[in-house]
């Protein structure tokens, strides 16, 4: 079991737009970040949806949803997506959702269930790994959320989806880490017309 971070990211280091809210999860101007994926067939397939492209990209987002057997979201990525996701939401895992306002926890079709964790990272990252058996933890987000699993040196892998866009404005994924070099191992690089995917192992002391 590893413990990764997988995001959609402009070429300038943006991850979501301006403006996020629960009527624009995305933000504005983020439309680049996402559009690509939603003609994958892989993706489709999760979504309950036929047809779509099966090509690399396809195939990279398949591999993501076999390995990951949890998922850990904070409160703001969990709030701008429950209307989206709907009944049947596409994680089909434990979800733990970082919050200071308790809720109890949500069965949903499909297989995912939304748990919401006030006791910080630590804690819902060890319930998440106690829920995925051996398949992997993925941080989901949003951005401050993988930036505080990042600081605190729990990320074992790292995959950045570059989408050939650039922004100029929102949220940036590496702002505000603090202080402390980080040093990565390339694993593998994909480049494909819709993105350029990059996989990164963090090298530890």
């Amino acid at each position: 079991m590893i413990v990764t971070a997988d995001l959609a990211i402009s070429l300038d280091g943006f991850v979501a737009g301006t403006d996020v809210t629960p009527d624009n999860p995305g933000g504005d101007g983020a439309e680049p970040l996402f559009e690509w994926i939603h003609g994958l067939a892989s993706w489709r397939e999760r979504q309950g949806m036929s047809g779509g492209e099966d090509n690399r990209d396809s195939e990279l987002m398949r591999e993501w949803f076999d390995a990951t057997g949890a998922v850990v979201m904070g409160r703001t990525m969990y709030d701008t997506g429950e209307e989206f996701w709907g009944d049947n939401p596409p994680f089909r895992t434990p979800v733990f959702v970082l919050t200071h306002r308790p809720r109890p926890t949500l069965v949903k079709e499909g297989g995912t269930t939304f748990t919401f964790v006030t006791d910080g990272i630590h804690d819902a990252l060890d319930r998440a790994k106690a829920a995925a058996g051996d398949r992997d933890v993925d941080i989901a987000g949003g951005a401050g959320t993988v930036r505080q699993y990042l600081a605190a040196g729990l990320v074992d892998e790292l995959q950045l989806h570059v989408v050939p866009a650039l922004l100029g404005a929102g949220l940036r994924l590496f702002e505000g880490l603090g202080p402390g070099r980080r040093d990565l191992e390339p694993i593998r690089v994909v480049a494909t017309p819709l993105a350029t995917h990059l996989k990164y192992r963090f090298v530890r002391g």
